[in-house]
């Protein structure tokens, strides 16, 4: 599964808009939605905060794994 479904589903499932999680990761709504779109890539220090939030694996949030954690 590609990491940018994944993120939508993520935020989806927690009734999460695209501007509640740039504000997570200090951009836009727009920034966001640019990388959820794949305008734009995912960088590791937006990648580590994301996992962080969703407390879910870096393997689970780019589609290595069905595992959520570890």
């Amino acid at each position: 599964m590609d990491y940018r479904v994944r993120m939508r589903n993520l935020r989806e499932d927690r009734d999460l808009t695209q501007a509640q999680l740039g504000k997570l990761l200090n951009k836009s709504q727009q920034g966001y939605n640019h990388i959820e779109s794949g305008r734009a890539e995912l960088k590791i220090d937006d990648l580590i905060a994301l996992c962080d939030f969703y407390q879910v694996s870096a393997d689970y949030l780019i589609g290595r794994t069905e595992k959520k954690n570890g």
